[in-house]
């Protein structure tokens, strides 16, 4: 039977009758649901023919974890990503992508865990440490960075300087150049139109890096198996010494520049004005207090290092250039003790050389064998812990070389002061190079640098089982890196030549 739909009056007809109405309903204000991109489908698959059925949903466990707790579970593996600037150094193993090193773009950037630009690299003889040094430096020049090496103990980057158009300078017996570690570098200039407030800024700096030369040099010779102290004494000794050789006690107006030979003799032949401002009741006083500090100075005056660093510099450095080397491969057979003497008188005449750089004008400054200055005691490790804290300062890229990371601890003694201050620099590093190690080096590394167990096997494992390998530490923040070079650059890098000619 079919059922009629009956008619009637609905209810707002109905109150409409007896004058009542109904509110107006309000227009509906909802918006569209927008469009869906996929049609959800069960668990099993489409019911459809030939889409095929899940016979069963695959056994794979859920864990839900911070992200502080996921790097512990997967090390190495949770690591965020750095930015794509500056050179492009190879492959990240990790991430499958290309690895790019910025330390300065670092620094400026508040999401990554770097406070100083400085690099250290460690790595077994073989294992492409120099290939990396030399492709960093090359490559930031695209970025206006130039490159100093402060002291080239073994003429590495010889070929990197011949293949840019500069000659290196060659520092030894037998050559004309001459390097003057108290030079006054750009802080002389204009020193005639300077404020007395700007003067004493300056004569500050210059006299400040002069006794941190001094002290290092004096602290780097030996009385039997002792170094030779430098106390307060000896300080003001020498800071009066300078004044008065420089005209800066006098009130000159210019001031006239030294060298270790005219201090040495100073201090040999004192003069009344000296002795007095020193407050030794007599010459022969001053004689006698003063002697470890004048036969110490004197190893550079008559020592093996004589005619290298006693005379004003001859030679010119233009600054302009890519890079700029310093040879000192002809002191080698001097023994270790000569080389880091050496490369501590270059270091700070360096540092002088940069005092008034210009802004913008970005430096790499290359320490290779930095551990042979850091076994020349306390006062030469506190030098080179000096040119390390101005980096940030300076805008330089402080990139000092060693084998491993004990070569620091050769500084001093167990629990020596210059030990201490050796593990600090470390720490004055936010950027560390791991190439390959022996399996011995595992233990060192998780003592001075703190690494977990799988790092250590990257270092002292896959990192051994081919050239370029590396671990990159920046922060705290870990990165598997294969440096890849191009055929120009590994024609550069290489420096088998001797076994290469010998096989």
């Amino acid at each position: 039977m079919n059922r009629r739909r009956r008619s009637g009056r609905g209810t707002a007809q109905l109150l409409a009758d007896f004058g009542h109405h109904l509110p107006a309903t309000p227009a509906d204000t909802r918006q569209p649901r927008e469009p869906r991109l996929f049609t959800p489908v069960p668990r099993r698959g489409p019911r459809q023919p030939e889409r095929g059925w899940s016979p069963a949903t695959a056994p794979v466990a859920v864990y839900r974890m911070t992200s502080d707790q996921a790097p512990v579970w997967w090390p190495l593996i949770a690591t965020p990503g750095l930015p794509p600037t500056g050179a492009q150094m190879g492959i990240d193993q990790l991430a499958g992508g290309s690895f790019y090193a910025d330390p300065n773009g670092w620094v400026l950037d508040d999401t990554i865990p770097v406070t100083n630009p400085n690099i250290f690299a460690f790595g077994k003889p073989g294992r492409g440490k120099s290939g990396t040094v030399k492709a960093f430096t090359l490559r930031m020049m695209d970025f206006g960075y130039r490159t100093l090496i402060l002291g080239d103990p073994k003429d590495e980057y010889e070929k990197l300087c011949r293949a840019l158009g500069v000659q290196p300078f060659v520092i030894g017996h037998g050559h004309p150049n001459r390097i003057n570690p108290l030079a006054f570098g750009p802080l002389a200039q204009g020193w005639n139109d300077l404020s007395a407030a700007e003067a004493q800024r300056r004569a500050a700096i210059v006299f400040g890096r002069w006794l941190t030369l001094v002290r290092g040099l004096v602290g780097s010779q030996r009385i039997g198996e002792h170094r030779v102290p430098f106390g307060p004494s000896d300080e003001v000794v020498v800071k009066a010494a300078l004044h008065h050789l420089t005209g800066y006690a006098h009130g000159h107006t210019r001031l006239i520049e030294t060298t270790i030979p005219q201090l040495w003799r100073l201090l040999d032949q004192p003069t009344a004005a000296l002795v007095a401002e020193c407050r030794y009741q007599s010459e022969r006083q001053f004689l006698d207090e003063t002697r470890l500090l004048r036969d110490a100075l004197g190893q550079l005056v008559s020592g093996a290092l004589a005619g290298l660093f006693d005379d004003h510099t001859t030679i010119t450095v233009d600054w302009t250039a890519p890079i700029q080397s310093l040879s000192l491969s002809r002191l080698e057979a001097l023994g270790d003790d000569a080389v880091g003497i050496a490369l501590t008188c270059l270091n700070s005449w360096g540092r002088g050389m940069r005092e008034l750089a210009a802004p913008g004008d970005l430096r790499i400054v290359v320490r290779d064998e930095s551990w042979k200055q850091l076994r020349l005691g306390p006062e030469a490790v506190k030098s080179f812990d000096a040119d390390l804290r101005l980096s940030r300062r300076d805008g330089d890229i402080q990139f000092a070389v060693a084998h491993k990371p004990s070569d620091l601890l050769s500084a001093g003694d167990a629990g020596s002061q210059a030990t201490a201050i050796a593990k600090d620099l470390l720490h004055l590093a936010d950027i560390k190079i791991l190439h390959g190690q022996d399996q011995a080096v595992g233990e060192e590394l998780e003592r001075l640098l703190g690494l977990g167990p799988i790092a250590q096997n990257l270092v002292t494992g896959w990192a051994m089982q081919g050239k370029g390998r590396a671990l990159w530490c920046v922060g705290d923040r870990q990165y598997k890196v294969v440096t890849t070079l191009h055929p120009a650059e590994l024609a550069i890098a290489f420096t088998n030549d001797a076994l290469t000619a010998a096989g």
